[in-house]
């Protein structure tokens, strides 16, 4: 899922316009606070706008403000191009194959991120520390990574231990800035990710329709964010609500993640 629209698609119903980037960087190193256990989530990246009442949890595109007074997640590409940000990186860093680049089959306009060797890691994580940064400097409680799980598109050209090595780089920057680190999907990793490379809790994509919540809870217990879509509900909603497989928090929205004013918009809790 990517979180690039969030800024395209700000429209006049959206509360809150887009960031300046930071001016300073000296945020010191404090504990982490997990997102509160069973709050009512919003997945905002297809836009901001003001959170319903009794939503405590909200995710957001790191181009924009945090919500006041909510449990805020910064969402980060951490390991794929952003459809708009093709020219932040090197060609070089960009994973191809002889002459095509590598891209997520489900969103062919992210190229993969080439964490290959510990000298493309560095640079890699050179690219994307400012914009950890700026998740804190504006506020946010936590960042979620996403597509650690894009050695599996890559045709073997990457291992899990390279993103890995590349997450924790990224887990312990976020650490030190008093940021919460989310999972991002990829549940067959979670014991690894939780335990070697330090990520606190896991937003869950569709872990109800997939049959994942409990790969998640075994590691991070009620610590887990799902988000459910309204194309792929795959029983009906007061079912998925009932079962005691599904984590206490949850949103079901549609795929679109469009904003409150939107006529596509769904934002339903359990």
């Amino acid at each position: 899922m990517i979180g690039a629209v969030a800024a395209a698609s700000l429209s006049a119903c959206a509360s809150n316009p887009p960031r300046s980037s930071p001016t300073d960087s000296t945020t010191s190193a404090h504990a982490v606070e997990l997102p509160p256990v069973g709050g009512l989530p919003d997945y905002q990246l297809g836009g901001a706008y003001e959170p319903a009442e009794g939503v405590s949890i909200v995710a957001r595109d790191r181009s924009v403000e945090p919500p006041p007074g909510r449990y805020s997640i910064c969402y980060v590409n951490g390991f794929q191009t952003q459809p708009d940000e093709l020219g932040l990186w090197d060609s070089d860093l960009l994973l191809s194959r002889g002459s095509e680049r590598l891209v997520d089959p489900e969103w062919p306009d992210e190229v993969l991120i080439d964490t290959s060797t510990s000298d493309k890691r560095k640079r890699v994580f050179d690219t994307v520390s400012p914009w950890i940064l700026e998740c804190a400097e504006a506020g946010f409680d936590a960042v979620e990574f996403d597509n650690f799980d894009s050695f599996t598109r890559s045709q073997n050209a990457l291992a899990t231990e390279d993103n890995a090595a590349l997450a924790s780089s990224y887990v312990e920057l976020s650490h030190h800035h008093g940021l919460a680190v989310g999972q991002k999907n990829a549940a067959e990793f979670s014991r690894t990710l939780h335990e070697e490379v330090g990520f606190d809790f896991a937003v869950a994509e569709e872990c109800s329709a997939f049959r994942e919540c409990e790969e998640y809870s075994r590691v991070y217990g009620q610590a887990i964010i799902d988000i459910e879509y309204t194309d792929n509900l795959l029983r009906d909603w007061d079912e998925i609500c009932k079962d005691p497989e599904t984590p206490g928090s949850v949103v079901l929205r549609d795929r679109d993640l469009t904003v409150a004013c939107s006529p596509n918009h769904i934002a339903r809790h359990c």
